[in-house]
């Protein structure tokens, strides 16, 4: 047998940040290397994305995922003992052949997940290498430019606004290491301001951001925007602001409801407002600004916010190859956000990440608001070379795993590293 061989499985329930089970797993190889993950969880989801099982009935209030654990121990368990890891691509195919659905919901995205990144990360460890070195093929580590939460809204901070995520992008920041150092400073200024105005910045949402009761959303941008000055930086030449709308989660079928503000929006009326958004502060990326089936509303967005900033797709491409490649023909946004367990596997997730290259698309690597300790997703980031990381704000161990990660990598001295800067932005706009 291989040292590199897969002789055991095992998957268990375990937990995500948010207290909801989630399935785990870790593959052990011949030659002793394992490989071990819990997978990522969503709240704000698109309905096209790969599928969790979940178990249903009073248990977990039906979040359970047992049936999920089974399908590892057993079926997957049975595919995938004796094949060589290396060949990680070629059990993801296995995988999703053997069950037999585009959403993997046969068996479950998340038990399918589960082990496809335990064998990559197995295999990373038998080659002796970091997973980021597997993937990038022999590139220099790229580290990428991070959006990183502030103040959160909607399905991440129980509706407090109606859109989902207002986060700082540090733009000229040199290196991740102060990249980051200033966004702890824009964090903690906002909540300084959010406590003068009768918020208490004890409240910390999905993805540990601020979450606080204003006046109305536009309160949230110019709240984050007051934040950068008060820390001491210029808004849109040091940092600025990204906006994740999450418009599936206001959109009725036929309005953008705003039930802070007690108004309902046609498209053309909700398109006008984020362009005067945009006009009035410095938003450098925007998120899922329409429903995620509104193809022809989103061309119309691409033209009126895409040509001076990043309009980024998740729920509208859910990382699927199909879904990027329609937007790429009729020219919709111009950055697809990148998240694993909407793929169901790390091939699948690779294939995005590579198509939207190819069409000149940006990258953004994303964690889900139900997310672990786990780090593999700063190493995906790196290995991709995708430039962009999105994975939450700076407190919750779930988000500093990440974080650490990154920091680790940039910090070795052996590495060549390069850090991706504003450029990756610059690129995009200039599409």
């Amino acid at each position: 047998m291989k040292p590199t061989e897969i002789n055991a499985v095992l998957a268990w329930e375990a937990l995500d940040s948010r207290g909801r089970p989630t399935v785990a797993c870790r593959v052990t190889l011949a030659g002793g290397a394992t490989g071990r993950a819990v997978v990522p969880s969503g709240a704000s989801t698109g309905t096209h994305e790969a599928h969790e099982r979940r178990d249903g009935g009073s248990r977990h209030l039906g979040q359970g995922v047992r049936q999920a654990v089974a399908a590892v121990n057993g079926p997957l368990t049975d595919l995938v003992v004796g094949r060589d890891a290396a060949d990680r691509r070629a059990i993801d195919a296995a995988m999703e052949a053997l069950d037999g659905e585009p959403s993997l919901g046969r068996l479950g995205a998340n038990a399918v997940l589960a082990v496809s990144l335990a064998v990559s990360l197995a295999g990373a460890q038998s080659s002796g290498v970091p997973l980021w070195q597997v993937l990038n093929e022999g590139e220099d580590p790229l580290i990428p430019l991070p959006m990183i939460n502030i103040l959160s809204g909607g399905a991440h901070a129980q509706g407090m606004l109606d859109i989902q995520d207002v986060l700082a992008v540090p733009l000229s920041a040199t290196s991740f290491a102060q990249a980051l150092e200033w966004v702890v400073r824009v964090r903690s200024a906002t909540a300084e301001l959010l406590g003068a105005r009768g918020g208490s910045s004890a409240l910390v949402a999905d993805e540990g951001g601020l979450a606080g009761v204003l006046e109305s959303n536009e309160a949230a941008l110019e709240l984050v925007t007051a934040g950068i000055q008060h820390a001491g930086f210029r808004p849109g030449e040091d940092v600025g602001l990204a906006v994740d709308i999450a418009a599936n989660q206001i959109f009725t079928g036929r309005a953008y409801r705003l039930a802070r503000e007690d108004a309902e929006l046609s498209t053309d009326a909700w398109l006008s407002r984020l362009e005067r958004w945009c006009g009035s502060y410095p938003i450098v990326s925007i998120e899922d600004v329409l429903g995620e089936d509104e193809w022809t509303a989103w061309r119309t967005a691409t033209v009126s916010l895409g040509g001076e900033r990043q309009l980024l797709g998740d729920d509208l491409f859910v990382t699927d190859v199909a879904r990027l490649q329609r937007g790429v023909q009729e020219g919709v946004a111009n950055a697809v956000l990148v998240k694993v367990n909407q793929a169901g596997t790390v091939s699948r997730a690779e294939d995005v990440v590579s198509a939207a290259k190819a069409a000149g698309y940006a990258t953004v690597v994303s964690a889900r608001s139900g997310d672990t300790e786990d780090d593999w997703l700063a190493d995906l980031a790196v290995g991709w070379c995708a430039g962009q990381i999105k994975v939450g704000s700076t407190m919750r161990s779930e988000r500093t795993s990440k974080w650490n990660r990154l920091l680790e990598i940039e910090g070795d001295p052996r590495l060549n590293s390069r850090y991706a800067g504003r450029g990756v932005l610059g690129s995009t706009i200039a599409r």
